[in-house]
């Protein structure tokens, strides 16, 4: 197969649905992302309502993806991949934003829902055509924070759009609830019950709470916007807390993620691993061993298992005061920053000890067999 020639920054909504329009058999390649997964239910979608056969796969590197059918045209979602026909790279714009424009050229209503959970999974805001179909669906914002379970205490503990003293605590968060008066000892505090005043304090003491932390730096106060104000609608309390499922589920159960965006009946399933991939990187983040850099910030996991792409998302927004952060375990490592671009940062650190890479628009991904510390030493030297 031969990679597209032209620039798949932001590939022309016509030319994809066209060559999607001629294959029988299409492989959509997806990054391990919320964006991504969220983006390749999109096209799934579409090509199911015409009839066309389609497989979807998840990989946190393109060297795992699974190549093994042989498919008229192999579609790389979220990154660039050479070995595919063409990408939706993310980069211009989120891959969910560029799929729903390729959905509607094929003829199809895509799920408004969907494409807004990618776009947001993606920490971007929807551009006009994603927008203007949610507000046609009566999707509409609230006061409130973005959850995907009705129960708040439930909800913030296992957030990842956040990371805050309560986070991966569901006791801290009732007692942080009960100090505005909410009684979350039995059975949590049910958001659909709380007036507009109620959903204003909770998302002021969600606010105060993650960004009057010590640890937090100045750029926590923005980040904390995520999950404030959300999108009532889709197939969870919120769109956004559906953008955390499908950022979660794709990285800890890629194949429930993908039935997710399909449409299957696999809730249950879902926020079962956004919480156990909640935990794990909340807890990851708060043990974390930390150094300070000329520019850059690592955090080491204590456990071989830790998410350590949530994990560097969580520590660069709510706890690195550098541009640059590296979250680290054994074997495995992600790099994201404010602006600067990482591709060649990661690809020489990758290279400098025979490791593996992979860039997407909010960072870059390295698996190395060499000690935790070597590579370390070789991203310092990198940057």
């Amino acid at each position: 197969m031969s990679a597209t020639a032209r620039s798949e920054d932001a590939p022309a909504a016509g030319e994809v649905a066209g060559r999607l329009r001629d294959a029988g058999f299409v492989r959509f390649v997806g990054a391990a992302t919320g964006d991504a997964l969220a983006a390749s239910g999109v096209l799934a979608r579409a090509l199911a309502d015409h009839d066309r056969l389609f497989q979807v796969s998840l990989a946190t590197l393109p060297v795992d993806a699974e190549r093994s059918t042989e498919a008229d045209l192999t579609v790389a979602v979220g990154r660039t991949d050479p070995t595919a026909d063409c990408s939706l790279s993310g980069g211009a714009e989120p891959a969910s934003e560029t799929a729903f424009a390729v959905a509607r050229e094929l003829g199809t209503e895509p799920d408004p829902a969907l494409a807004l959970a990618g776009v947001l999974a993606d920490g971007r805001a929807a551009g006009s055509s994603v927008a203007d179909a949610v507000a046609d669906a009566g999707i509409d914002r609230r006061l409130g924070v973005a959850v995907p379970t009705t129960d708040l205490v439930d909800g913030l503990a296992h957030s990842t759009l956040v990371h805050g003293p309560f986070s991966g605590d569901t006791g801290a968060v009732a007692d942080a609830l009960a100090t505005l008066g909410f009684d979350a000892t039995d059975d949590g505090v049910d958001a659909s019950e709380l007036d507009e005043q109620g959903r204003r304090r909770v998302a002021s003491l969600v606010s105060l709470a993650v960004a009057g932390d010590d640890a937090c730096p100045a750029r926590g106060g923005d980040a904390v916007e995520r999950i404030l104000r959300p999108y009532a609608g889709g197939p969870f309390e919120t769109v956004g807390g559906y953008a955390d499922v499908l950022d979660a589920v794709a990285r800890e159960e890629p194949g429930t993620g993908v039935a997710l965006a399909l449409g299957h009946d696999v809730r249950a399933a879902a926020l079962d691993a956004w919480r156990s991939h909640a935990q794990r990187a909340h807890d990851a983040v708060a043990d974390a061993t930390t150094g300070r850099y000329d520019g850059l910030f690592v955090a080491r996991a204590e456990t071989e298992d830790a998410p350590v792409g949530t994990m560097a998302r969580l520590v660069h927004a709510y706890r690195s005061p550098e541009p640059v952060t590296l979250a680290v375990t054994d074997g495995a490592a992600v790099a994201v920053a404010d602006e600067r671009e990482l591709g060649p940062i990661v690809t020489s650190a990758a290279e400098s000890v025979d490791g593996t890479a992979a860039t997407t628009r909010t960072g870059g991904r390295v698996r190395f067999d060499v000690e935790t510390g070597a590579f370390i030493t070789a991203f310092r030297e990198a940057v």
